[in-house]
């Protein structure tokens, strides 16, 4: 029984041998009929067999492997322009910040200058604050309104213009010193001509008008702002140039007016001496008012 069960299945194999269809002789596919595919594959099996036991066999990485295929030197110059644009990206929302605050500012002013003017009292904008609202500055041309506040220190000039300790009140007599930063709050200066009018209100409700006088450019070295004039003077002082990239140059745009209706005095401008042509920086010093 059992030799006929053996010639019978290879009489089966004999018949499916004979039932398969002879490779095509130009089939590229008949990888162990002699086809150039068949060869290569062949090929690629006798290196891998050739490869020691347990060891794969050697090959390079895909071309289109992030890691495989990027240099040293390209990871690095891909982290440094990641770094630059975070850098740059944090720089840009600290610039922004401050166009925010001088902003929020002048409106939180605002509140504190109405309540300032129905009690009569200096109302501080916030809890916290060192300073409070004194005056109000406008220059109807430019569309300009802007609430003054006392004291001329980097945290005041922030929120808004500031009012140099030592000089006069805004509006009163004498000389009144007003400053600000160039790129925010009194930005405007630039556009400022002789015989534009400005206008002070002071907590009072008084109104004073100015017409500007004089504009330089003036070395903070050698700038002297008189104290006493002889009539009301506005003095307002910026940083120059208006398109400094670098902060902290010498020089400051100056313009000066003085109130309508009185005589002329003598230029307030003509005690100010080395006028020069570029620079950049911060408002000068409290003591340059004499």
């Amino acid at each position: 029984m059992q030799h006929t069960l053996t010639r019978r299945a290879t009489g089966a194999r004999f018949l499916l041998g004979r039932l398969q269809p002879p490779a095509a002789p130009d089939d590229p596919y008949a990888a162990d009929r002699g086809g150039p595919v068949g060869r290569a594959i062949r090929s690629a099996r006798a290196s891998l067999g050739a490869a020691l036991p347990g060891t794969a066999a050697p090959c390079r990485p895909a071309e289109s492997s992030p890691i495989g295929g990027m240099p040293a030197h390209g990871l690095a110059a891909m982290g440094l322009i990641t770094a630059l644009a975070l850098g740059g990206a944090l720089c840009a929302a600290d610039g922004a910040w401050i166009y925010v605050k001088a902003a929020a500012g002048q409106w939180l002013l605002e509140r504190a200058w109405t309540r300032s003017a129905v009690d009569g009292t200096a109302a501080k904008p916030w809890p916290w604050a060192d300073t409070h609202p004194i005056a109000r500055l406008i220059v109807p041309a430019h569309g300009i309104d802007e609430i003054v506040l006392a004291g001329a220190s980097g945290r005041t000039l922030a929120w808004g213009p500031g009012h140099y300790d030592g000089s006069a009140l805004p509006g009163a007599e004498g000389n009144a010193v007003l400053s600000a930063h160039r790129d925010t709050h009194f930005r405007f200066l630039q556009r400022l001509v002789p015989g534009d009018g400005l206008e002070i209100e002071t907590r009072e409700g008084m109104r004073r008008h100015y017409r500007v006088r004089d504009v330089a450019v003036v070395d903070t070295h050698a700038l002297r702002i008189p104290r006493d004039t002889a009539v009301p003077t506005l003095t307002l002082v910026t940083c120059y140039p208006f398109d400094a990239v670098v902060p902290g140059g010498p020089l400051r745009y100056v313009v000066v007016a003085e109130a309508d209706g009185g005589s002329r005095p003598p230029p307030v401008l003509a005690m100010l001496a080395s006028v020069a042509a570029n620079g950049g920086g911060h408002p000068g010093p409290g003591e340059a008012i004499e």
